[in-house]
Formats: structure tokens, C-alpha cells, sequence
């Protein structure tokens, strides 16, 4: 049975949040034949569209259902959009699972990212037009769905010339890689910066952007079969070094800094014993920033690194940097144009990504909770 909308709130450990979620459980009526697609609405009717819920949660592969939802209409201060692609992202996969630091009452629809199209405005909406292709501003608006109705607010514009899936991905891994190159160390052409995770959509979207601002990239990966066709897509995109994890902890390492200098930013997603050999390889001063934790193992510090190197160990959300930049739009919309201009000039390219239709949406969640999974799926609408 459907909760009320306005019951309808995105928990977490620090409240509610409910205005960014009251879209959750919104999709567009279908248009008749002979109303505009891109006219102000007139406050319709509702009917619905197709939606991937869940109801409880648990293995995505189980609970998640494609379901027509119903909904509210457009209202003066709201957008009809089209959803074209979204991805399915860890983040998405644990707040199904209910792990996520993060979780919308239920039911509710599944992701967190992906990019949209205006078909129709409200009579109030200012900053929007039909035809533009327009993102999340937050986490929880629910993306797996074909149409929705969806706040002026909660959406920010892109350019519509950029690829679908660079568009589609821009929203969490490539804006994760940007602020944490940008927030924790003045890094200058020629620094060093070195990352676990290196395959993972937010390690490409470093190794792009370092490559761009002329920073050097020490990039670790776990040993695989094809380690060595991994490694050179790597290096195509910008990596100055591709590594296997064992080497961190082999003479050959010293080789390695001879060609470049230490580096003074390590960047985190995994946790765990790899963690630990980044720290030891950070300048004195330096700064290890977690965002996330693969490995499920805790980060251990070693108290001489502390002590001797004085370095600097912090974490890194970009949800969380959204909200506490909300208030103010020009600092995401001057990353977001930048990240588009890298886009624009074929600096910045999305990670390998399978397009799956909404109807095989089964087989792209089986596929994006297995391990080494070398592209992202992306659910096309």
C-alpha cells in the first residue's frame, strides 16, 4: 500500500530530510495526444510510468520490482522530465540493502544518479526549459524510472551536446574525484597524487582530472588476468603509473619515486591493510582521504605516521559536501561547468559502461554486485 507522500522522508543518522524526497514516489502522468509536450502545465490529472521499487529491504535482485507508479501533478514549481539513462552505483546497492548511511522510507524507487530531459515546466519555474538535460542536486530523488515530476529545486542543468553516459555518470563519482583533488592539498603541476581503487569510476574520473591539472597519478589496482589490459586502458586515459597492490610493499617501489615525487594526497576506497601502505608512502604533511571501503576492513593508522609524518587522515562524502554547499548553487554549478568543459574538450570520459534496458533490469543488478566488475551498468529508459 503507497505511504502519503508527505510521510515520506530520507533517514539518516544526522535526521530527516523530507523536501528532498517528497519527488520519490513521483512520476508524470502520460500525455494526451493532443497537450504539448513542452506547454506549462495546467495542473492535470495524474496517471503514471514505470518505476523500480523496492518494499523492504534486502538482495536487490529480490526486492527491487518494476512497478507502474502513480503521481501527483506537475505543479507550478515543478518539472515533467524524461529520465534517459541512469546508473547503478554501490551506493544504490546499499541503500536497497538498507547499509547506506542514508535511507528513504519505504517504499521507495531505486538510484541516486543519472540525467533527465524537461518536457514541461511549471508556471513558476525560472531557471529551467523544456529540452534541457538536468541532474540530481542530492541523493534519494529515485532515478530508475522512466518519467517524473520533480522539484525546480532539486535539479541543476547541463549541457545537452555532452554524451548521455558522461552525463548520466557526472553526479557522484567525477564530482567525489574533483573535490577531493581540490579540497584537502594545494596540489601544483608536478605533485603526486597516489589511489587505491584505481579502476573504479571515481579512480578514472582522478586519473583524468590529474592528468588535466598536470599532476601525477600512482595508481593501485588488485593483480586480475588481465591486469596488463587494465593497466594500459589506465594509462590511455592520463595514469602516470599503474601498480599492483604487492608492489607498495616491494623494493621496486623506490624505483618508482625516483621518476616522480612522493606523493602529498593518497585517496582511499578501500580500507583496510591497503590503506595502511598508502599512508606510508605519503610525503610528511601529507593527507590520506577515505571515501569509501571495499574491503570492509577498518582503517588502521600507524602511530609513527602520525607522529613522525604528521600526516593528516580524513574522509570525504559528497552527499554530504552537497548539502553543506546548498545554500549557495555557484559553487556546484562552477564544478559542474568545468567538469562538462573537460567533457567537452575529450579530457573527461565516462567509465566503461554496459547500457541494459529498464526490462532487463534484474540482469544489471545481478551484474553490479558481482566482484571485479569492469564496467558500470546503465539502465537506459
Amino acid at each position: 500500500m503507497w505511504l502519503p507522500l508527505n510521510t515520506l522522508c530520507l533517514r539518516s543518522r544526522t535526521g530527516c530530510r523530507g523536501s528532498v524526497v517528497a519527488a520519490l514516489l513521483q512520476c508524470p502522468r502520460h500525455r494526451h495526444a493532443n497537450v504539448s509536450p513542452f506547454s506549462h502545465s495546467a495542473g492535470r490529472s495524474a496517471q503514471a510510468c514505470k518505476a523500480l521499487l523496492y518494499r523492504t529491504h534486502g538482495d536487490p535482485s529480490r526486492v527491487v520490482q518494476l512497478e507502474d507508479v502513480d503521481i501527483p501533478p506537475v505543479g507550478a514549481k515543478d518539472v515533467l522530465v524524461k529520465v534517459l539513462a541512469a546508473p547503478v552505483n554501490p551506493s544504490d546497492m546499499n541503500m536497497i540493502q538498507g547499509t547506506y548511511a542514508i535511507l528513504p522510507d519505504l517504499p521507495a524507487v531505486g538510484g541516486n544518479e543519472g540525467v533527465a530531459q524537461v518536457i514541461e515546466v511549471g508556471s513558476q519555474v525560472k531557471s529551467l526549459k523544456a529540452g534541457d538535460w538536468v541532474i540530481p542536486k542530492d541523493a534519494g530523488l529515485g532515478t530508475w524510472r522512466t518519467e517524473a515530476v520533480l522539484a525546480e529545486n532539486d535539479v541543476i542543468s547541463l549541457p545537452n551536446d555532452i554524451p548521455l553516459l558522461s552525463a548520466a555518470t557526472l553526479g557522484v563519482n567525477p564530482c567525489t574525484a574533483f573535490r577531493m583533488l581540490s579540497d584537502f592539498e594545494d596540489l601544483k603541476p608536478g605533485d603526486s597524487v597516489i589511489q587505491n581503487a584505481a579502476n573504479s569510476g571515481v579512480g578514472q574520473a582522478v586519473i583524468q582530472i590529474a592528468a588535466a591539472r598536470g599532476i601525477n597519478t600512482i595508481n593501485v589496482i588488485r593483480d586480475r588476468p588481465e591486469f596488463t589490459q587494465l593497466s594500459d586502458r589506465l594509462m590511455a586515459m592520463g595514469a602516470s603509473h599503474v601498480i599492483k597492490e604487492e608492489t607498495l610493499r616491494r623494493p621496486e617501489i623506490k624505483e618508482l619515486f625516483k621518476t616522480c615525487p612522493k606523493p602529498k594526497l593518497a585517496l582511499n576506497g578501500v580500507g583496510g591493510k591497503s590503506a595502511t601502505e598508502l599512508l606510508r608512502h605519503l610525503q610528511v604533511g601529507g593527507s590520506m582521504v577515505t571515501y569509501g571501503g571495499m574491503s570492509k576492513q577498518p582503517v588502521t593508522v600507524p602511530v609513527s605516521a602520525l607522529i613522525f609524518k604528521d600526516v593528516k587522515v580524513r574522509g570525504f562524502w559528497v552527499t554530504q559536501w552537497k548539502r553543506d554547499h546548498s545554500h549557495d548553487g555557484r559553487v556546484f554549478r562552477t564544478m559542474l561547468d568545468e567538469l562538462c568543459s573537460l567533457i567537452q574538450q575529450g579530457k573527461l570520459t565516462a567509465p566503461a559502461c554496459t547500457e541494459v534496458g529498464l526490462q532487463e533490469y534484474r540482469k544489471a543488478l545481478d551484474t553490479a554486485m558481482q566482484p571485479f566488475t569492469s564496467t558500470k551498468q546503465v539502465l537506459i529508459m
